[in-house]
């Protein structure tokens, strides 16, 4: 099976089994792959796969009625925004502060728990480089698969440095990563409170944790987990907002719609062995609060929303697919890839539970 490190092809004509971002008149985008012989269809003419299979980078190429489309190969922001989803993905606004503040370098060793759709994975993928190693940690065994799938049909062969492993991060962490053998733990899950001791064993000192949470209760617990613990330093805790901005001519005014919202980012350092963090000053709480107070509004207690098997199911047939076409081989050669699971987790969870959001249940067709 090819591998990769990390590094698509980035650069040069356009190729059978590239990936190709079409932009219409209107400013609609399609990202399709380049099959010689196929053909994309729009409601304004149809477009062949052979008139784009040669032309550099950034042509524009006419369909069958004289309609232009502007051709480039996508960018990993516009990928991720456009490849098929098993859960929702962390957006890009995100994934650029997670970068910066959980300072991933080249050559880090990583641990990643929620892979989800593999967006931030290949985000981490990137940054960590040839030199470092991604060890990425799922409960369901069919997000694992999307985002496989997806990291094979961006990088066009299975990255050689990642590792993913199907199980409970509590239980399968210690068998994959040694004490102290992370750098950086990054987690994307629902009760990322569960896992801090886990976290800690597994970073080395100095090493940062990074939680990725959705809502307010998430984000105090999680914070008073970290505290509790007393192996890290006191948590730092934000949320990302993106503006566009129009500009033409004398006509400069913020967009009308922008990212708000999409979640929090709380982070810590891992204290050396035996330190013993020194006491801030506070001023006193007016409020006093016990971990039921806290649980009776987490997602757990209020529920989730689920996405159906058979969606989800189609979302693995189309991440698998665009795989074995990135890897130079035919939509009939699409076949499940073999994916490590933790025999405990296997055990103990003989029926997987429905995917936490299906936010991700369509593909994702932004407009410029």
């Amino acid at each position: 099976m090819p591998v990769s490190t990390g590094m698509p092809k980035r650069s040069g004509p356009f190729r059978a089994g590239d990936k190709v971002q079409l932009t219409g008149p209107k400013g609609r985008r399609n990202t399709i792959t380049l099959e010689a012989g196929k053909t994309f269809h729009t409601h304004r003419g149809i477009l062949d796969h052979d008139a784009i299979i040669g032309q550099p980078d950034g042509s524009v190429i006419e369909n069958t009625v004289g309609v232009e489309h502007l051709a480039l190969r996508p960018l990993l922001v516009d990928f991720v925004m456009s490849m098929p989803r098993g859960a929702a993905i962390i957006y890009p606004k995100d994934a650029a502060q997670i970068l910066a503040l959980a300072d991933i370098f080249p050559g880090a060793r990583v641990v990643e728990a929620g892979v989800g759709s593999g967006a931030l994975s290949l985000w981490l993928l990137r940054a960590i480089g040839e030199r470092g190693m991604l060890y990425s940690f799922e409960r369901r065994e069919e997000f694992a698969a999307v985002a496989r799938g997806n990291a094979a049909s961006f990088l066009g062969a299975d990255p050689a440095n990642w590792i993913v492993t199907v199980g409970d991060l509590e239980t399968a962490l210690p068998a994959t990563v040694p004490s102290g053998g992370a750098d950086r733990v990054v987690l994307d899950m629902l009760a990322p409170w569960e896992c801090v001791h886990a976290s800690a064993d597994a970073l080395t000192p100095g090493g940062v944790l990074l939680c990725y949470v959705a809502t307010v209760t998430q984000l105090s617990r999680v914070a008073e987990a970290i505290r509790a613990s007393g192996l890290f330093t006191e948590p730092q805790s934000n949320e990302t907002m993106v503006r566009g901005w129009h500009v033409e001519g004398l006509a400069v005014r913020p967009d009308h719609r922008m990212i708000g919202h999409t979640g929090f980012l709380i982070t810590a350092r891992r204290l050396a062995p035996g330190t013993v963090l020194p006491e801030l000053k506070r001023r006193p709480s007016k409020t006093s609060f016990a971990d039921e107070d806290v649980e009776v509004w987490t997602p757990g207690a209020l529920g989730e929303r689920q996405a159906s098997p058979k969606v989800l199911r189609k979302r693995v047939r189309q991440a698998e697919a665009g795989a074995d076409l990135a890897r130079g081989g035919s939509r009939a050669d699409a076949r499940p890839k073999p994916i490590e699971r933790d025999q405990q987790t296997q055990d103990q969870h003989p029926q997987h539970q429905q995917p936490h959001s299906d936010n991700s249940a369509g593909t994702h067709d932004p407009v410029a």
